[in-house]
């Protein structure tokens, strides 16, 4: 599964990475831990370029009875989203880019688990690949999302026997394009991210708690 990531990069990196076209209208703050169950920055595609908003991290299906069901839906094996209902039906319409600089997993080393942060080499934002659903009860409305996840890379799987799907550059437009129903093609970018772009190291246990959230997080050790 992946239960945290980073982002730190500065809005005017993202707007320009992800071709935003609402930055200015977001109150954007850095994260140097992101937990499930927060509200995160997901991308969808807008009317020219692309539109960023913020979804809770643990999808509720729109038929669901009960929203706390979103804290067991963090996560969406690549494998199987065709088999289920939450997901399946929103790969036709309701897909996300999840932005981000890092995400953490954690090892075992003598009896304890010591949590390791995965980014790219050369420290650039990417893109997780997200499902979003909108729940309403009650005239209660719940927007949320779900990141998807695949088997790791050479790099991960010595630390986790997951990964999230990170989407290369030039499959994200075709992630987000609107009507685009290809479903096996959909499939066949939920693949492992190249290991020799990424690199791994140690972090301090303060990234066990989502209470702490600040550079200290992300600092080797």
């Amino acid at each position: 599964m992946c239960g945290r990531f980073s982002l730190t990069t500065e809005l005017h990196k993202l707007a320009e990475r992800f071709f935003l076209e609402n930055s200015s209208d977001l109150d954007y703050q850095l994260s140097f831990n992101v937990a499930p169950g927060q509200r995160i920055l997901a991308i969808v595609s807008g009317e020219k370029k692309n539109r960023a908003g913020y979804l809770n991290w643990g999808l509720v299906p729109s038929f669901a009875k009960d929203k706390k069901i979103g804290y067991k839906m963090i996560n969406a094996r690549a494998e199987t989203l065709q088999d289920k209902v939450s997901f399946n039906r929103l790969l036709d319409r309701r897909k996300c880019l999840i932005p981000a600089d890092g995400f953490y997993e954690w090892k075992q080393m003598n009896g304890k688990k010591v949590p390791v942060r995965f980014t790219m080499k050369d420290h650039e934002p990417f893109a997780f690949a997200g499902l979003w659903d909108r729940w309403v009860h009650n005239k209660e409305e719940y927007v949320s999302c779900t990141l998807i996840t695949t088997s790791p890379n050479e790099l991960v799987k010595e630390v986790h026997n997951r990964m999230p799907v990170i989407l290369k550059k030039e499959q994200e437009e075709n992630w987000l394009k609107k009507g685009y129903t290809d479903k096996n093609e959909l499939l066949d970018m939920c693949q492992p991210f190249d290991a020799k772009l990424m690199k791994a190291y140690e972090v301090s246990s303060l990234v066990n708690s989502p209470k702490n959230n600040h550079a200290k997080c992300v600092e080797p050790v």
